[in-house]
């Protein structure tokens, strides 16, 4: 399985992970730590070197709850970080924004994969990807960041999200998007209830068709402070399992903020879904 990224090939025959560079003052997972672009900029080049198949640069919290933030202002935070890390890592860098403007900015900068919560669903999102040979992933999110965790309810979760991302790779493809620039994320605490994102973490198999990637973010959430309660920053043994987990359940991404514990999490779930399937 490959995903085309503009210049990039991705070999996901193996699983990779995504690294996490929030270049944001008001981050849940990080508190702001990367928000001065020469910290950001060091941070996702040292992720490069911690085994980071993606550096994923985003301007904008979307933790539940959170702000919005202006066009100008998001542009203001990353594009010298995208700028600055294209030439500095040989991995793909991404763009994680909703915002059209920001993502043509962004790939002008270099960005070879779009990271939207909300899927290209914004006037204008689809064209702003669709010729610019850049990859997209699309995911799933029942209402907004602001609300989106008030009152998330599903009569189907596992196949509403199916149906929802199947529906936007058909707009994608319709806009000039091809597949093999498409990769799926069902989305964990994006309007999802705990039952929710553990149904979904449950049955990535069946979350999209075979040939396309499915990327998995549950690095230091809320489903990990519940389930053990502990605070954001002492959740990495939490990450590092759901990681593992999820590539035995067929995801090919892991996006995650602890790289290099996750890079080593990846590999050995991997070697054993070998084993268990026979060493092919």
């Amino acid at each position: 399985m490959m995903l085309a990224c503009r210049d990039h090939l991705l070999d996901l025959t193996e699983p990779c992970v995504m690294g996490v560079l929030n270049v944001t003052p008001d981050s849940f997972a990080d508190g702001g730590r990367y928000a001065d672009a020469a910290a950001a900029i060091e941070r996702g080049v040292a992720m490069a070197g911690e085994g980071a198949a993606i550096i994923d640069v985003g301007g904008e919290s979307t933790r539940p709850g959170a702000a919005d933030v202006g066009a100008g202002e998001e542009l203001e935070r990353v594009v010298p970080v995208v700028e600055a890390l294209v030439r500095r890592v040989p991995v793909p860098v991404s763009i994680d924004t909703s915002k059209p403007e920001v993502m043509r900015a962004a790939i002008a900068a270099g960005a070879s994969l779009v990271n939207d919560v909300k899927a290209l669903r914004a006037p204008g999102a689809l064209e702003a990807v669709a010729g610019t040979g850049a990859a997209a992933c699309l995911m799933h999110m029942q209402g907004e960041p602001r609300t989106m965790q008030v009152a998330p309810s599903y009569a189907d979760v596992v196949g509403e999200v199916r149906q929802f991302l199947a529906d936007r790779v058909r707009a994608c493809v319709a806009s000039g998007i091809d597949r093999n620039r498409i990769c799926l994320d069902p989305g964990i605490g994006f309007g999802k209830r705990p039952e929710h994102n553990l149904a979904l973490l449950a049955a990535i198999d069946r979350l999209a068709d075979p040939d396309l990637p499915v990327l998995v973010g549950v690095s230091r959430k809320s489903l990990i402070g519940i389930i053990t309660g502990r605070p954001p920053q002492q959740r990495l043994a939490g990450s590092v399992a759901f990681a593992a987990l999820a590539v035995m359940g067929g995801a090919a991404i892991i996006r995650a903020h602890d790289v290099a514990e996750t890079v080593d999490a990846v590999k050995v779930a991997s070697a054993l879904k070998r084993a268990a399937a026979g060493g092919r």
